[in-house]
């Protein structure tokens, strides 16, 4: 190996003066200690290939002849075939094994973002629809009617809503709503549920008072009752949670807040390491047709690369912010998972890397 002539040490060991392995070591170990990031900008930046082209690939399939570093803005509608009914570049990692043949069934400049979200969330799948609302409504298409739904009481308004005045009175799911949290009122809705649930719903924090669960405690719930976890992420970010290391199935984010983080794209994602959730979701995504359009993909695959600096200065900001309203006589309350008032924080600090940025304060 090349030696580094430097006079940096770490933990007494001089790089110019250690052995081969004791620089590998020394190296791995300042860099670990200096990258607060975790290498979460690592897997944002590279796992979308096609950043170099596949050797693997045919010269007609690979996906990146050109060796651009960006990946292009594919617009297409319509894929050509070389015979019919066969899609190509099924090689190409961005079509997730399908190939291509239409927009709507696969976009290249989409399977890219897909699998640069799915490195964040560390899942083996991800699903990009055109809002968080078309994500959430494909995770219910999972279900059937007679089947039930019991979802957190303090969930975002939107998905609420379309809980209460569609997916159950138009669509033959009843949706219940309780407090995670209270083992009393779960075990009864169980009880009442009379094994019909198939799906718990749970945000953590929540929007917009930012109460938070315990994800291990709900999945084991979900495992115990036959039923999927599904978890609504997006107040922590791929960056400061990632649900699934503690037993979640699904992974909901709507994309328009901090994965793409510019106010400029309305997007949502579904992340699972269940293949046949997986494939579900996907024929939901092509049937259904509630895709990404390839410019909001590239815009949102350009914010993700930036998510682990934003999220960070977000939170010191937000961090400041509650300790300085939490001091002001002219506030009663004030709500941040980073507080050790937050009657949850103890378990935000078990489960989350950060504290996030939003704030609830009262008046």
């Amino acid at each position: 190996m090349t030696f580094i002539s430097t006079t940096m040490a770490t933990d007494n060991v001089h790089l110019n003066d250690a052995s081969p392995s004791a620089v590998d070591q020394t190296v791995v170990d300042a860099i670990a200690k200096a990258d607060i990031y975790h290498s979460a900008g690592t897997t944002y930046l590279h796992i979308d290939n096609p950043l170099t082209s596949n050797s693997s690939a045919s010269s007609n399939n690979d996906a990146n002849p050109s060796g651009a570093v960006v990946p292009p803005i594919s617009l297409a509608t319509t894929f050509r075939q070389n015979t019919p009914g066969e899609p190509m570049a099924r090689d190409d990692p961005n079509s997730w094994g399908l190939g291509y043949e239409y927009s709507r069934t696969g976009n290249p400049t989409r399977g890219v973002f897909e699998r640069a979200v799915a490195a964040a969330e560390k899942t083996k799948y991800c699903v990009a629809f055109s809002s968080g609302s078309a994500a959430t409504s494909a995770v219910i298409h999972l279900l059937s009617p007679g089947e039930k739904l019991l979802s957190i009481d303090d969930v975002y308004g939107g998905t609420q809503r379309y809980f209460r005045k569609v997916v159950n009175p138009r669509m033959g799911i009843d949706v219940e709503f309780v407090d995670f949290g209270n083992k009393d009122e779960v075990q009864s809705k169980l009880k009442s549920g009379g094994g019909k649930i198939k799906l718990f719903w749970l945000e953590t924090p929540t929007n917009p008072t930012l109460k938070v669960t315990c994800i291990r405690s709900v999945a084991a719930l979900a495992k115990e009752h036959n039923a999927l976890l599904a978890v609504d992420n997006t107040f922590c970010s791929p960056y400061f949670q990632n649900p699934v290391e503690f037993g979640a199935d699904i992974i909901v984010h709507s994309v328009t807040k901090y994965i793409n983080g510019h106010s400029d794209v309305v997007m949502g994602v579904v992340c699972t390491n269940d293949e046949d959730v997986y494939k579900q979701l996907r024929f939901t995504q092509n049937g259904v047709g509630a895709v990404p359009s390839p410019f909001d993909c590239f815009l949102a695959l350009r914010g993700l690369k930036t998510l682990h600096l934003r999220m960070e200065a977000a939170a010191r900001n937000a961090n400041a912010i509650a300790l300085f309203l939490e001091r002001h006589d002219s506030v009663s309350k004030v709500v941040y998972p980073g507080l050790k008032s937050h009657p949850q924080h103890e378990i935000a600090t078990r489960q989350q890397n950060g504290y996030g940025a939003m704030i609830t304060f009262y008046c």
